[in-house]
């Protein structure tokens, strides 16, 4: 692999996690351009890439003779029922099927912490695989499920159902938040996906809580040329 590859994709992928795991909070200005070159060893033209990346993403904003701040989050405006993915699949008329990738039972990462408000450093059982197409990918699923919540999860090996569709038959879920965003692929999504590095996706992420205890964490990655949401309200649904 090419090393100034490696060594943008390094960065971007370190500088992106500050800001989603809120060390850089909206509004907070970067240090300079130089500096950041200089902290992680290398030019100020792969720098400058990094930054110009993350600005295409939305995470960063460039004001000319101020300076490189982090965005604001946009608006969100989408109410969505938690989807069912071989539903959508067989819709299309392709079969669907789930593979399990990865699985380890660890405690949390800081960003995971905080994304699924997490007041405890107990371990959880982490999940990564795909749903398919047919035979090609149509969702990365990289999920985190509680075992307080869901104890059964670490005997069940995801072989027959996928994690989702097993926790809403064991788990009446009374709460959920989604946010939904435009991403460019990484390299591993990308290789999961069968996408380009930086080929533009559709990320879902989702808490759910049953009764005051959260139970899973998820992160849905979606090509976004071969993926849309579709939402209907009706008057009496505000």
């Amino acid at each position: 692999m090419d090393s100034r590859t490696t060594h943008h994709d390094r960065i971007l992928a370190a500088l992106r996690d500050r800001i989603t795991g809120g060390d850089w909070p909206p509004g907070f200005r970067l240090p300079f351009e130089t500096d950041l070159a200089e902290q992680h060893g290398v030019s100020r033209m792969t720098m400058n890439k990094v930054l110009g990346q993350l600005t295409r993403e939305g995470y960063l904003v460039r004001r000319k003779r101020l300076g490189t701040f982090v965005a604001q989050p946009v608006a969100q405006a989408a109410v969505m029922a938690i989807p069912d993915i071989q539903a959508e699949v067989e819709a299309l008329g392709l079969p669907w099927h789930f593979a399990l990738t990865a699985r380890d039972l660890r405690p949390p990462r800081p960003d995971e912490l905080k994304a699924a408000r997490i007041d405890s450093a107990a371990p959880v059982l982490a999940l990564t695989g795909l749903h398919y197409a047919g035979d090609q990918p149509f969702c990365l699923e990289q999920r985190l499920i509680n075992p307080a919540a869901a104890p059964d999860a670490l005997t069940e090996d995801f072989a027959q159902i996928a994690p989702g569709q097993w926790l809403l038959r064991e788990i009446p879920w009374t709460s959920a938040d989604h946010r939904i965003r435009a991403i460019a692929a990484s390299p591993a999504t990308a290789r999961a996906l069968a996408l380009a590095t930086g080929e533009a996706c559709l990320e879902v992420t989702r808490r759910t809580e049953s009764a005051g205890q959260w139970v899973t964490l998820v992160v849905q990655t979606y090509p976004g040329a071969r993926h849309e949401l579709v939402s209907r309200f009706t008057a009496d649904s505000r």
